[in-house]
This record gives structure tokens, sequence and C-alpha cells, in this order.
């Protein structure tokens, strides 16, 4: 056996004890690392979440379309995320960003108060778009009764109700004041708006107070997604209350101008043969629609 003086075992021990303190704090340091990567939903998971038994049966239909799937994956979405909705409707996308960012997570809904000159209550269909109905019930003794027809806020509460998605905050705000007070300044993860950009230009939203309120909220790193249907070149948002369109490159360069960094197109819902120069086109045949993907750096 080799032998040390007093000195050599004395500095052996402090290196054998700043190495233990080393490899600890490397293994300390790189769990977050770990959970961090864990945290965005797996394509599994996702599936599960769409997947899920008592998610309604309109919901389930309208999954056709919008392949919510390649949505949530396009987004990144993960748990304990702190999310908007933006023109939530009846909920659909709301229901499932609550569902994917979990219980400790939650998803606000905003919808934008009712204009108390209108007379007309405004409902949501099973796709989740506002639209205003008559407050007359159907006389014909004959037909089938009516679904009740509810306005975005008292839908969203109604899927609040299933304590699944618990965590669905219903929000009424203006477009250009849209976010929660307690979540304003770098509050939020994650903000979306599905396809109703397009809207805001017939109804005359100031779309640059909205986006920068949005950008805002937005932690660094936060995201911000919107999807809608394309519109033909040059034509911006000016066909927005005849055909529903939104020329995709206007829609970038506005939310760029208010700051954000574009970082990818998602294609997964484009129809190149769409004409995009009707409402619905001529043939029975999915609309053209674009997902932009931005982020606050």
């Amino acid at each position: 056996m080799m032998s040390f003086n007093k000195n050599t075992s004395i500095s052996n021990l402090q290196i054998a004890i700043l190495l233990s303190l080393t490899l600890g704090a490397c293994a300390t340091s790189s769990a977050p690392v770990a959970t961090q990567n864990s945290s965005t939903l797996s394509k599994e998971s996702i599936a599960e979440i769409i997947a899920s038994p008592d998610r309604s049966a309109s919901d389930k239909v309208n999954d056709v379309r919008r392949k919510p799937d390649l949505i949530l994956a396009f987004i990144g979405i993960r748990s304990g995320m702190i999310a908007l909705d933006l023109s939530a409707g009846g909920g659909y996308t709301t229901e499932l960003l609550a569902r994917a960012v979990g219980p400790t997570g939650r998803v606000y809904g905003q919808s934008a108060p009712r204009n108390p000159d209108n007379q007309q209550k405004t409902s949501v269909t099973p796709q989740g778009n506002a639209t205003p109905v008559s407050a007359a019930t159907n006389t014909d003794a004959n037909a089938a009764p009516r679904p009740v027809r509810l306005s975005s806020p008292e839908a969203l509460a109604e899927r609040a109700k299933n304590p699944i998605v618990k965590n669905i905050i219903p929000t009424v705000r203006k477009f250009e004041d849209p976010v929660p007070d307690e979540v304003k300044m770098n509050g939020l993860d994650l903000v979306t708006m599905m396809f109703n950009y397009h809207d805001l230009g017939h109804m005359n939203v100031d779309r640059s107070k909205m986006n920068q309120a949005v950008f805002s909220a937005l932690r660094p790193g936060g995201v911000y997604v919107i999807a809608d249907h394309s519109g033909r070149l040059g034509t911006g948002i000016s066909e927005a209350g005849t055909l529903h369109r939104v020329e995709e490159s206007f829609v970038r360069k506005e939310v760029e101008s208010a700051g954000f960094k574009f970082v990818a197109l998602g294609n997964f819902l484009r129809n190149p043969v769409d004409p995009r120069d009707k409402n619905t086109p001529d043939k029975a045949q999915a609309k053209d629609e674009f997902v932009l993907k931005f982020v606050k750096l």
C-alpha cells in the first residue's frame, strides 16, 4: 500500500469532495433540460387527447376538417402553458388547448363584447363561428325542437363544466385590448387565432393595437399562431366581409410589424386547386388555408 503524508491525504480528500460536488451539480443542472423537453406533448399524447371519449360529437366531426393533431404538434403545445384563444367562438380550439395544457395550465377564451345596439342574440355554430340569429322560437309543432344557441361566453362556460377542462376561462374583452389584466405583461406562453383574423377587417378592429397587446402579453419565447382562409394575391384583407378570406402575406406583414419573428408555415390545411375567388369553392372541396407561427424573441 502506498503511504501518503498528511498534506497529500488532505489534498486528495479535497479533490474527491470537489469531484463529488461537481458531478452532483451536473446531474442537477441537466434535470430541468430533460423536464423541459418531455413537457412538449408527443404525438401519442396528442392522439389520446383527440380520442377522448368525453369530447362532443360535433367537435369530432370538426376534427376531420381542422386536423387538430397537426395543429397541436405545429404549436408545440406543452403541459402547464398559459394560453389565450382569440375569437374563441364556440370553443372548439379553446377546449383542445385546455386539454393539452392540463390542470397546471389554463386557457382564456376571448370574445368581444356584444354590441348593445344589436338586438339580435349572437350565437355560435358547432364550428365555432359567431352568427346572429333571431330570438323567435320555432312555431311549427311538427318540427324538431331547435338546439339552444349560446353566445360565445356561454358556450365556453358550458364546456368548462367538464372537470377535465375546468381550466377554461371565458373572457369578454375588446379585440384591441384582449388580454386579461393578470397576464397582460409577459404572462402568456401561447396565443392562437383560428380562422377569424379576416373578420377583423370588416369589423373595423384596430389590428395593430391587438397585435401589440398580444406581443406585450407573451413571455420571451412565447408563440402566436394564426390560421385562416387564403385570399388571392394582392387582395389583402379587402374581401374579409364577402369571401371571408385574407391574403397570407398581408397577415404575416401585420404581425411582424408588431415585433414578432415569423418562424414556421403550416401547409397541412392547403388545397392548391381552390381558386380562392368565392367564399365556398364551386366544387365540393376544402378551402385553401394557411397556418402561421410567430415567436416573441
